[in-house]
């Protein structure tokens, strides 16, 4: 594909945006159309943005020939049926994580993919971070083994508001959407499948009706753990942080820059093009289109972290 593609995108709002301000550093991307249930705030994002189209209607985005591609930041419920939708409407499709909410649900997106033969990967943003790329070189290149992942990942969420503080129609989870960066992170960089998977929760919130906080352990089958904690509640820090302990080093990841154990940074700028992983993960879906190849975090790729979540959710139930 030489000419210039055309990208919509639904869910204009906190991480939306971020999607376009990525897209924007993106050579060859035109911002077509844009999707969203407020069609007001849609409309004034669009003009920030310069799409042509604004909608609430996902089909009426799909029907345009000037949409070559879609990527959705929809509510987590809806991601499988929206990537399913797009697929069938000839479009390429990159999907926020989580993939989907179910095993059985992501297993039916991934054979719609070898269906059509279209593009579909899924935002999982970690392995995109110069920070964990500069550890996965280090492992590729044979230097440096996992031994152990401690991760944190840590919020201070009460209600259903975004990163804008701005109301949510839906109710964020934290195993299908954010420990499915972590399950699918460790498999990612041992290069090992995930054998033995862990997990407890905490009371559940009398009106958001999740658990506020969770434990999850994991084992690869080189032997390599992880252990996983996961909070709504805490009132500190906030983000997600790793903690690699290896055979040659430890090495914290927070986000896109990296320490080593003695928090000494490690310049990680010369690693990819860009020092924004949402914008390399959009470059990698935009570059797989154009040379017709499976990006990294193809739906293939990380349909197997769906398979341990949904084992780690019978347990929780």
């Amino acid at each position: 594909m030489n000419k210039p593609v055309g990208i919509a995108l639904a869910g204009p709002g906190a991480f939306g945006q971020k999607h376009l301000d990525a897209l924007k550093n993106i050579p060859g991307v035109n911002i077509v159309s844009l999707i969203g249930r407020n069609l007001d705030q849609a409309k004034e994002v669009a003009a920030k943005y310069g799409a042509v189209h604004v909608t609430t209607d996902l089909a009426e985005s799909l029907a345009r020939p000037d949409v070559d591609a879609v990527i959705l930041c929809t509510p987590t419920q809806i991601h499988a049926a929206q990537t399913i939708q797009c697929l069938k409407a000839g479009k390429h499709v990159q999907v926020e994580i989580p993939l989907a909410d179910s095993w059985a649900d992501a297993q039916e997106v991934v054979r719609m993919q070898k269906e059509t033969g279209l593009v579909a990967m899924v935002g999982h943003t970690r392995r995109f971070n110069p920070s964990h790329q500069w550890v996965h070189h280090k492992i590729s290149a044979g230097e440096y083994n996992i031994q152990q992942m401690d991760v944190q990942t840590y919020f201070f969420r009460r209600t259903n508001i975004n990163a804008l503080g701005q109301p949510r129609s839906w109710t964020d989870h934290l195993l299908w959407h954010h420990a499915a960066h972590t399950v699918d992170l460790f498999a990612y960089q041992t290069g090992s499948p995930i054998v033995k998977a862990n997990a407890i929760q905490g009371p559940m919130h009398p009106e958001l009706k999740i658990a506020m906080d969770m434990s999850i352990q994991l084992k690869a089958a080189n032997g390599a753990i992880c252990t996983l904690s996961l909070s709504f509640n805490n009132d500190g820090p906030l983000g997600t942080f790793f903690r690699y302990i290896g055979d040659t080093g430890t090495y914290i990841a927070r986000y896109d820059d990296l320490f080593n154990g003695k928090e000494e940074k490690i310049d990680v700028s010369r690693v990819d093009v860009s020092m924004n992983g949402i914008e390399l993960q959009d470059r990698e879906f935009i570059a797989a289109i154009r040379e017709g190849r499976e990006p990294n975090a193809s739906v293939h790729q990380v349909l197997d972290c769906y398979r341990v979540l949904g084992e780690l959710g019978q347990q929780l139930t």
